[in-house]
């Protein structure tokens, strides 16, 4: 073969040696967010699209102050118009359109377009906007200390108890790992741990992690979980560190059906107890029979037999006849079926 005709033959090797590298390259650079406009007053409204989420996913759609997309924002949700938020879900391509308000944020601008997820793994992406009109101050300097990141995925570690089962409060501890990616040490950093019950916002607490963690060093944080007595269902537990969501844990909570079966146990005794005590009142109260009172007839005692002897026979039983009545003159008598004649006597002669 002459060098010309290797010349294609290279390039489409090339080519498609490149191309997975090119669709991988794609699918990794992650979610994006396009604006209709890159300036917008207050009042107005714009549309919003993005692509690479996931597909069937609900957003969270904000306009937030002091921030950009290089380094975020800064204040969290905090910065953001959070009144004026819409919400969005991905169609099975990933992709989103949405048309959204344009509302001054709580802080000045530079401003961003923030579109987060709201159920499942965290993701977000921002875009730079120009809200007319509202007033714009610098970022504040980046700190150069230390930068936390997560190393490992959340766990939580644990089990319920017999107590638990009868509403008394769940309890878990939540363990990950984390590394200081930046120059400076951090000092007993505080963690925010919030619990959330289905759709609503988490109830956020502070938790301070006692140590000390070098540059490049890292850690493994421990930090109780409780939720409230009788609680049960999905729950979800989010770890916070400087105004940023490091991680979410799922957490399903079972019913304490001990508690189910101490009521339906009360209603049972109750009305059991509440019938003996009333037949004891009645019982009580129950007026007694005379003493003197008629009784029934006694039995006669039983007689003892000796062996060999014989029992002694019943006397015959009168005959049902009428008192006035004879059995030799009772009506229907056998042999008196002829018309009644005298059975006197003959008299005696009267001497003459």
């Amino acid at each position: 073969m002459s060098g010309k005709g290797r010349i294609p033959a290279l390039v489409v090797v090339l080519a498609l040696l490149l191309l997975p590298l090119a669709g991988g390259a794609s699918a990794a650079s992650g979610p994006g967010v396009e604006l209709s406009a890159s300036q917008a007053g207050a009042g107005g409204s714009l549309t919003v699209s993005g692509s690479g989420w996931r597909p069937h996913t609900l957003l969270m759609v904000l306009v937030c102050g002091r921030a950009t997309p290089a380094r975020g924002v800064i204040g969290g949700t905090n910065s953001c118009a959070n009144a004026d938020g819409r919400a969005v879900t991905t169609d099975a391509k990933g992709g989103f359109s949405r048309r959204v308000p344009v509302a001054e944020p709580p802080v000045p601008c530079p401003c961003v377009v923030h579109v987060a997820t709201v159920t499942g793994a965290k993701a977000n992406a921002d875009a730079a906007l120009k809200v007319a009109g509202h007033p714009v101050e610098p970022l504040p300097a980046e700190s150069f200390g230390g930068r936390l990141l997560l190393l490992s995925d959340t766990r939580l570690s644990g089990s319920s108890g017999l107590l638990t089962w009868f509403g008394a409060p769940p309890s878990r501890t939540l363990v990950f790992t984390v590394g200081n990616a930046g120059p400076g040490d951090i000092k007993n950093p505080v963690f925010k741990v919030g619990t959330a019950h289905g759709v609503f916002a988490p109830e956020w607490d502070d938790q301070q992690w006692r140590g000390t963690l070098a540059p490049g060093g890292k850690a493994r944080i421990e930090l109780p979980v409780e939720l409230a007595a009788g609680a049960h269902g999905d729950y979800t537990v989010s770890v916070k560190y400087g105004g940023k969501v490091l991680a979410e844990q799922p957490w399903g909570v079972g019913h304490p059906w001990g508690v189910t079966l101490f009521w339906l146990l009360l209603c049972l005794v109750v009305p059991a107890a509440l019938f003996r005590v009333g037949m004891a009142v009645v019982d009580r109260i129950r007026p007694r029979r005379a003493s003197g009172g008629r009784r029934g007839p006694r039995r006669a005692p039983p007689t003892l037999r000796l062996p060999g002897s014989r029992t002694p026979q019943a006397p015959p039983a009168p005959d049902s006849t009428l008192p006035w009545f004879t059995p030799d003159s009772a009506p229907g008598a056998a042999g008196r079926l002829s018309a009644p004649h005298d059975d006197s006597p003959t008299s005696p002669t009267t001497p003459t």
